[in-house]
């Protein structure tokens, strides 16, 4: 047997889990599916209630995994099913149990009401003994249907907890539910005080807290839903492209890469590919930011999630479903969403410790006091018991995280990387890349000279050229031919001007002759540029000193380049030809870096590019401190530097040579506009391309901290304060219920504080903070 039969080829899918109600349920899930033979990976996302699975085919089915999911008491379905019908089922039967455990709250709390004003009865007072059983009778029965149906999620859950030996929060909700309810069903009939209306009122504000939280959870993944929202499921195949050109209907999902699709106008392209037919504009801006149409013609590529908006496309597609740019971007924002401080952690790790520490101090608190007052003792233990609130602790941070990166997608900012929200508002250095961060990154060529040697050869005649460079560039037009086809091999900005500016110019014979040009041993140096293999002799093109390496020869800058770009092509002989490039400034540059001084932060400008180009640029926006013609493990030390002098360091890039700082920067943030590389290594996606919206970012971050922070001292000082008050008799069963329910639902409203600061306008907006 072959060693690649060995090999378990794994298969993965997306589940979609609805119950899911706090950090307990989560853990719960993720062992007990963890541990199932055959699973290599189950991670949830209880934001949007969605499983990432793995598992071995030969070990386990996907309907096994599926029933074990079911028997921990949750629904599961495959994530291209939709939950809305399910979802849409238990939010009415929410509301019915809502409905009937605040209707009898009302109505047990009336009969309550004589109790408190007259404790013990007496045959000549107000209340006589008959009317006050009657009154607890008359509790008992209206309590029945709170406890049957408004209560049952909560027993259903600590059922399974306990069956599954986990202590999950429903199992000391459950235990304080039951006791008030049986102690004041024995209290009915052989004497002493009833708390039906504390049960039935725990009861309706742990629902209610609930209902709202749903609600809020909601709302702040509308945002994300929608800027993520996949292509229709429906989408028009042809049979046998390019023999049989008839059509079909398949699901998005069936796709599969080397299909031909149909793409009429207004459609979604539902795949990554390759236009092998029609000419059109696209939208791009979900993925790009660039809210121009982009030109699309055969052989062109076109990405998952853009619009088609002119005429019909046929679409070779090349990657299609977790493969594709949007999928991965998807996945990459879901993942970030998890994301918790470190200190969140630690508290949702040990949050089943803390339930069961709890517990053990309810008996504790019993047994003295049964020796203290008999009477209160048995009150007092389900008092601890109720008025707990780990659940505070686990609402603190999903919530305020969730509403942040929905406020954050809105403004354009895609955060992939959840830790970025607490670095960021710890930032106190913003570093940039100067090409397509603080310029716009679209390049034009001002100046060029094209077939340098051939014009030296018109004026020396010792002057001999290769016999490989003599027979294939024998002209200027070959030569920008062989430049053609060179410059398509680079996504640097400069690279893709000059391909731009020579599809413009050059005559379709060029065009022609470029697409025949093979080219061997292409290299990409970061921040250099290329080199490329062309009949046995090697060229370069980028930046000058890169480019005259092969030679060894100097080269002057001609006066109309200095203060301007310059990307030289050259030989081992010297210098072919030179492009003149310049970039404008972003129109919120400026701005955004005279907010970002002064708010006390250091400011710093790092480029590859020559120094009289980036000390312009730097006077042009107010950057005092810069650094020009650095190589990529150059900046990478600089911001490595500034970190071990404790600094917190933000990196905002877009090309290649960004890529190693960007990875090592506490926070990095990529242009939408910039190269793959750059943004696969980074913490977020500027895909507005608005530098103002990083000033929103920082504003969200910081106040997303605060809020968490926030939250999680209240949960501590709440417990700090309730759990002893409890203990020494201070707070009836009932303090306990609305105390621990109003605790939670004060997390959850704290955090939907992030949704009132709105993103700005696409306009710049100055007195951002």
């Amino acid at each position: 047997m072959s060693l690649e039969n060995n090999v378990p080829t794994l298969e993965s899918e997306k589940l979609s889990i609805a119950g899911i109600r706090c950090a307990a349920c989560v853990q719960l899930l993720e062992y007990s599916v963890g541990q199932q033979e055959g699973v290599r990976k189950f991670t949830i996302n209880p934001l949007n209630q969605r499983a990432d699975l793995q598992w071995d085919p030969r070990a386990i089915d996907l309907k096994s995994i599926i029933q074990q999911i079911v028997k921990l008491g949750y629904a599961a379905f495959p994530a291209h099913q939709s939950l809305t019908e399910f979802q849409q089922k238990e939010r009415k039967r929410a509301l019915w149990r809502l409905f009937i455990a605040g209707f009898a709250m009302m109505q047990v709390m009336m009969y309550a009401f004589p109790a408190y004003l007259v404790p013990e009865p007496s045959v000549d007072g107000d209340l006589t003994p008959d009317i006050d059983r009657l009154l607890k009778l008359a509790s008992l029965v209206i309590s029945l249907p709170v406890i049957l149906f408004s209560a049952r999620p909560f027993f259903e859950n600590a059922i399974r907890d306990l069956r599954h030996r986990h202590i999950g929060m429903d199992v000391p909700v459950s235990l304080g539910i039951l006791l008030t309810f049986f102690a004041s069903v024995w209290a009915s009939f052989f004497g002493g005080a009833v708390y039906f209306d504390s049960a039935i009122m725990f009861v309706f504000l742990l629902l209610g807290a609930r209902f709202i939280e749903d609600i809020v959870k909601g709302r702040t993944n509308a945002a994300l839903q929608a800027l993520t929202q996949l292509p229709r499921s429906l989408v028009t195949r042809l049979k046998a492209y390019p023999i049989d050109r008839s059509t079909e209907q398949i699901e998005a999902a069936s796709l599969a890469a080397g299909d031909v699709l149909l793409i009429p106008a207004g459609e979604q392209i539902p795949c990554d590919g390759t236009v092998v037919e029609g000419s059109s504009e696209c939208d791009e801006a979900l993925m790009t930011g660039e809210s121009v149409p982009v030109l699309k013609q055969v052989g062109d590529e076109v990405i998952a999630g853009s619009v088609n908006q002119h005429s019909a496309l046929l679409v070779h597609a090349t990657k299609v479903g977790k493969e594709t740019r949007l999928a991965q971007l998807i996945g990459m924002m879901e993942n970030a969403s998890l994301t918790k401080p470190r200190w969140v952690q630690i508290a949702d790790k040990h949050a089943s410790q803390f339930l069961l520490m709890i517990m053990v101090i309810a008996v504790l608190s019993g047994l003295a006091w049964s020796f203290i007052d008999p009477s209160r003792a048995l009150w007092i233990g389900i008092s601890v018991i109720v008025v707990t609130c780990p659940c505070a602790l686990s609402l603190a941070t999903p919530g305020v995280m969730s509403a942040a990166i929905g406020q954050l997608a809105k403004a354009g900012m895609l955060l992939t990387k959840g830790q970025a929200i607490e670095s960021l508002a710890h930032a106190s250095h913003f570093v940039f890349d100067k090409t397509g961060t603080l310029t716009f990154g679209r390049l034009r060529v001002v100046a060029e000279h094209v077939d340098c040697r051939s014009d030296l050869t018109s004026k020396t005649d010792s002057l001999e050229l290769s016999a490989t460079i003599q027979s294939d560039i024998q002209h200027k037009l070959q030569l920008e031919a062989l430049l053609l086809r060179v410059s398509e091999l680079s996504l640097h900005p400069v690279s893709k001007a000059v391909h731009l500016h020579l599809i413009e110019s050059s005559s379709k014979s060029v065009r022609d002759q470029a697409s025949q040009i093979q080219i061997g041993n292409f290299t990409e140096v970061a921040g250099a540029g290329l080199q490329i293999e062309y009949e046995k002799r090697f060229l370069r093109f980028g930046r000058p000193e890169y480019a005259l390496e092969l030679s060894g020869k100097m080269w002057e800058l001609p006066e109309h380049a200095k203060g301007k770009s310059v990307t030289v092509f050259a030989d081992q002989e010297g210098v072919l030809a030179y492009y003149v490039l310049e970039d404008g400034l972003r129109d919120d540059a400026a701005d955004m870096v005279q907010a970002l001084r002064d708010q006390g932060k250091q400011v710093l400008l790092l480029s590859g590019d020559r120094v009289d180009v980036v000390s312009e640029c730097a006077a042009a926006v107010g950057i005092d401190d810069f650094h020009a013609q650095l190589q990529p493990h150059q900046k990478y030390e600089l911001i490595q530097h500034l970190q071990q002098q404790g600094a917190v360091v933000v990196m905002v890039g877009d090309g290649m040579n960004d890529g190693p700082a960007l990875s090592l920067a506490n926070v990095s943030i990529a242009m939408g506009q910039g190269a793959p590389m750059s943004q696969t290594r980074s913490d977020a996606l500027l895909m507005s391309n608005r530098l103002m919206d990083i000033l929103y970012a920082l504003k969200i971050s910081k106040l997303s901290y605060q809020l968490i922070r926030e939250n999680l001292a209240w949960a501590m000082l709440y417990n700090l304060i309730a759990i002893p008050a409890a203990v020494v008799g201070w707070l009836e069963p009932w303090h306990a219920a609305l105390g621990m329910s109003l605790s939670s639902l004060l997390v959850v409203l704290n955090g939907l504080r992030v949704l009132r600061l709105q993103p700005p306008s696409s306009n710049i907006e100055n007195g951002i903070e």
